[in-house]
């Protein structure tokens, strides 16, 4: 009898270390690269023409604009989710200085802040990072779970 194991994903957020601080990357979960993306939705588009052709050939030429809008309904979810792929946040500390780095839809949008004076918590399952000049919502990439985890160790090494 063979037994079969299945093991959790690994949820362990990787703090490298820099010299007196540290760096952290969180990324969306992404199965499959734009590039890929673009294939799939290229073959799902050709099959969905190439049937509509077929249908049309025989008579029922009507069909062609539904195809069409089809593709086009298809090609927008998909351009909307190969737009998201890459996001990221990365939190830096280095010589007394918190970086964040908050890349989203090809956006990217940077903070720095005296890393004394900053202050995580965890409210609604949401990290908030919060400095006299700013408030920043950290940990959108991660469930519930690992953002809880991410909360304490990124306040921990904050104090320290």
């Amino acid at each position: 009898m063979t037994t079969l194991s299945i093991e959790a994903p690994r949820r362990e957020l990787v703090f490298s270390a820099t010299g007196a601080g540290f760096r952290v990357v969180l990324k969306r979960n992404c199965s499959i690269a734009p590039r890929g993306l673009l294939l799939v939705f290229g073959l799902l588009a050709l099959l969905s023409a190439s049937i509509a052709a077929g249908f049309a050939l025989l008579g029922a030429w009507l069909i062609l604009p539904f195809a069409g809008l089809e593709i086009a309904v298809l090609g927008a979810a998909f351009w909307l989710t190969a737009r998201h792929a890459t996001d990221y946040e990365r939190i830096e500390l280095e010589r007394g200085r918190l970086m964040v780095e908050v890349n989203e839809a090809a956006q990217l949008q940077r903070y720095e802040m005296e890393a004394r004076l900053a202050r995580v918590s965890l409210q609604d399952g949401r990290v908030l990072l919060q400095a006299p000049r700013a408030s920043l919502e950290l940990g959108r990439h991660l469930d519930a779970e690992a953002r809880a985890g991410f909360a304490a160790a990124l306040g921990q090494r904050l104090q320290s």
